[in-house]
Protein backbone atom coordinates (compact mmCIF):
# COMPACT_ATOMS: atom_id res chain seq x y z
CA UNK A 1 0.00 0.00 0.00
CA UNK A 2 1.46 3.50 -0.61
CA UNK A 3 -0.02 6.44 0.69
CA UNK A 4 -0.11 10.34 -0.86
CA UNK A 5 -1.41 12.79 1.73
CA UNK A 6 -2.05 16.13 0.10
CA UNK A 7 -3.94 19.40 1.26
CA UNK A 8 -1.52 20.76 4.07
CA UNK A 9 -0.91 24.91 3.76
CA UNK A 10 -0.78 27.81 5.65
CA UNK A 11 -4.03 29.32 7.07
CA UNK A 12 -4.53 32.20 10.10
CA UNK A 13 -6.40 30.41 13.47
CA UNK A 14 -10.13 30.16 13.38
CA UNK A 15 -9.72 28.67 9.99
CA UNK A 16 -10.04 25.22 8.36
CA UNK A 17 -8.65 23.01 5.77
CA UNK A 18 -9.01 19.56 4.38
CA UNK A 19 -6.23 16.97 4.08
CA UNK A 20 -6.72 13.92 1.86
CA UNK A 21 -4.66 10.84 1.46
CA UNK A 22 -5.24 8.28 -1.38
CA UNK A 23 -3.97 4.97 -1.18
CA UNK A 24 -3.24 2.49 -3.55
CA UNK A 25 -3.50 -1.16 -3.95
CA UNK A 26 -5.93 -3.52 -3.39
CA UNK A 27 -8.58 -4.23 0.06
CA UNK A 28 -8.25 -0.59 1.05
CA UNK A 29 -11.60 -0.66 2.56
CA UNK A 30 -10.02 -3.41 5.21
CA UNK A 31 -7.36 -1.03 7.02
CA UNK A 32 -8.22 1.32 9.34
CA UNK A 33 -7.50 4.27 8.24
CA UNK A 34 -5.25 7.54 11.09
CA UNK A 35 -4.32 10.72 11.37
CA UNK A 36 -1.17 11.11 12.78
CA UNK A 37 1.09 14.50 13.14
CA UNK A 38 4.42 15.72 13.71
CA UNK A 39 5.41 19.12 15.86
CA UNK A 40 8.65 20.38 15.98
CA UNK A 41 10.22 18.63 19.10
CA UNK A 42 7.52 16.63 19.94
CA UNK A 43 6.41 13.22 18.94
CA UNK A 44 4.02 11.32 16.60
CA UNK A 45 0.52 11.41 17.83
CA UNK A 46 -2.72 9.98 16.74
CA UNK A 47 -5.05 12.65 15.68
CA UNK A 48 -7.77 10.57 14.35
CA UNK A 49 -9.09 6.76 13.88
CA UNK A 50 -11.34 5.74 11.27
CA UNK A 51 -11.83 1.45 11.60
CA UNK A 52 -13.14 -0.29 8.41
CA UNK A 53 -16.26 -0.90 10.22
CA UNK A 54 -16.57 2.66 10.77
CA UNK A 55 -15.95 3.79 14.43
CA UNK A 56 -13.90 6.40 15.21
CA UNK A 57 -11.85 7.71 17.80
CA UNK A 58 -10.02 11.52 18.17
CA UNK A 59 -7.30 13.19 20.27
CA UNK A 60 -9.23 14.75 22.68
CA UNK A 61 -7.56 18.14 21.63
CA UNK A 62 -8.91 18.12 18.20
CA UNK A 63 -12.84 16.71 19.51
CA UNK A 64 -15.72 18.53 18.18
CA UNK A 65 -13.41 19.99 15.63
CA UNK A 66 -11.59 17.69 13.46
CA UNK A 67 -13.91 14.95 11.29
CA UNK A 68 -12.11 11.67 9.55
CA UNK A 69 -13.93 10.34 6.73
CA UNK A 70 -13.31 7.57 3.92
CA UNK A 71 -14.51 6.92 0.65
CA UNK A 72 -13.87 3.04 0.06
CA UNK A 73 -14.98 3.43 -3.68
CA UNK A 74 -11.91 6.22 -4.12
CA UNK A 75 -9.52 4.80 -2.06
CA UNK A 76 -9.37 8.10 0.02
CA UNK A 77 -9.33 9.06 3.38
CA UNK A 78 -10.07 13.11 4.71
CA UNK A 79 -9.83 14.89 7.80
CA UNK A 80 -11.83 18.26 8.19
CA UNK A 81 -9.81 20.32 9.86
CA UNK A 82 -12.21 23.10 11.46
CA UNK A 83 -11.53 26.38 14.14
CA UNK A 84 -7.80 25.45 13.57
CA UNK A 85 -5.34 26.88 16.49
CA UNK A 86 -1.40 27.82 16.47
CA UNK A 87 -1.03 24.66 18.68
CA UNK A 88 -2.48 22.77 15.52
CA UNK A 89 0.87 23.33 13.35
CA UNK A 90 2.53 19.77 12.20
CA UNK A 91 3.38 17.44 9.62
CA UNK A 92 0.45 15.17 9.28
CA UNK A 93 0.70 11.81 8.89
CA UNK A 94 -1.65 9.24 6.96
CA UNK A 95 -1.61 5.83 8.19
CA UNK A 96 -3.07 2.39 7.32
CA UNK A 97 -3.23 -0.63 9.29
CA UNK A 98 -4.49 -4.01 8.70
CA UNK A 99 -3.11 -6.59 11.47
CA UNK A 100 0.81 -6.63 11.38
CA UNK A 101 0.67 -4.30 8.29
CA UNK A 102 1.68 -0.64 9.03
CA UNK A 103 2.02 1.91 6.19
CA UNK A 104 2.39 5.58 6.06
CA UNK A 105 2.56 8.70 3.88
CA UNK A 106 4.99 11.45 3.21
CA UNK A 107 3.46 13.93 5.43
CA UNK A 108 1.72 17.01 4.70
CA UNK A 109 2.75 20.25 6.77
CA UNK A 110 0.37 22.50 7.97
CA UNK A 111 0.64 25.56 9.93
CA UNK A 112 -1.54 28.01 11.57
CA UNK A 113 -0.32 31.60 11.97
CA UNK A 114 -2.22 33.20 14.94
Amino acid sequence: VQLQASGGGLVQAGESLTLSCVASGSFFRLYAMSWYRQAPGKQRELVARLTSGGSTNYKDSVKGRFTISRDNAKNTVSLQMSSLKAEDTAVYYCNAQLQLQNYWGQGTLVTVSS
